[in-house]
């Protein structure tokens, strides 16, 4: 069975295209086929002006177009697709829901951040850890950050805040946002367990690349203040020369790692795994639950 996600968030939506394959168990395996990923930075028009602009627009148009033809090479037949922050906050986004689908026959839902956190944990990643700590997963986005606490073998808490990397960088976060966040956090997240941080998104990914850790380490969480002083200490252009960043991860790592470091420091958390799970893969997982749900009611 080949299923497809379209993740459009605030800084790139992402295609991406798994088979599923039973294993010898009947237990589901996703092989991932396909991943791609266009830096469209809706936020930059949105957090800002408050809607996507027509260059924009049409640069979503001609992407969705683009999954469209990867979706029928690969003659993937069951496809979800969501938008985040950027969308739910952008004047305009219904009429380029309804544009796309004109245009492609592509339906994006706009989930909200409450929903993002959930499809986050979807992927289930803590329930294969032990039971002796727990886990709070933090992704963070372009315009959002969402937090989900799984302790003694139960989800605990979620909850999604508007503090996001380009939100960061347009200066739409205040001292007063930060120290809602931190009490919302610390008087949740709580355990008589040490608690270990999960990452997601693409900023700790690209950390945990250049860390050059084995797969299935920890970063420490000393690691990530280390790389948050060497980065703030470069320009942009020098953070892509020197580290070969793309444009679109060499701005927004730094606000990255502020989000991840300030949310550690508040649960006492040392060190994070980062296990390569997103939103897509949560929606491909999502997915997969209501098609299998779907045939037993047949």
């Amino acid at each position: 069975m080949k299923l497809a996600a379209i993740d459009i968030g605030s800084n790139a939506a992402r295609l991406l295209i798994v088979e599923v394959i039973d294993d010898d168990n009947g237990k589901p395996q996703f092989n991932k086929v396909n991943l791609v990923r266009v830096p469209l930075r809706l936020g930059f028009d949105v957090f800002e002006k408050g809607e996507i602009s027509k260059q924009r627009v049409g640069m979503v148009i001609q992407t969705m177009k683009a999954y469209r033809h990867l979706l029928n090479v690969y003659d993937v037949p069951h496809l979800i697709a969501c938008a985040t922050s950027a969308m739910r906050d952008a004047r305009n986004s219904n009429d380029i829901i309804r544009k796309v689908k004109l245009e492609t026959g592509i339906e994006i839902k706009i989930i909200s951040g409450d929903e993002e956190a959930t499809v986050i944990y979807e992927n289930h990643f803590a329930e294969t850890l032990d039971k002796e700590h727990g886990y709070l997963y933090i992704d963070v986005g372009g315009g959002s950050t969402e937090i989900t606490f799984f302790a003694e073998g139960k989800l605990r808490y979620k909850e999604s805040f508007n503090i996001g990397t380009i939100r960061l960088l347009k200066y739409q976060v205040d001292d007063g946002h930060w120290d809602a966040m931190r009490d919302k956090i610390k008087q949740n997240i709580k355990t008589k367990y040490p608690i270990i941080a999960i990452g997601s998104g693409g900023n700790i990914n690209k950390i945990f690349s250049l860390s050059k850790k084995k797969e299935g380490r920890p970063l420490h969480l000393d690691l990530l203040k280390d790389y948050y002083k060497e980065f703030s200490s470069f320009s942009v252009q020098e953070r892509i020369r020197i580290y070969k960043l793309r444009d679109d991860r060499a701005d927004v790592i730094v606000p990255a790692l502020q989000i991840y470091i300030n949310v550690m420091r508040w649960v006492n958390a040392d060190e994070i795994y980062v296990p390569k799970i997103g939103l897509a893969d949560g929606l491909v997982q999502h997915l997969y639950s209501s098609i299998k749900k779907a045939e037993t009611l047949l």
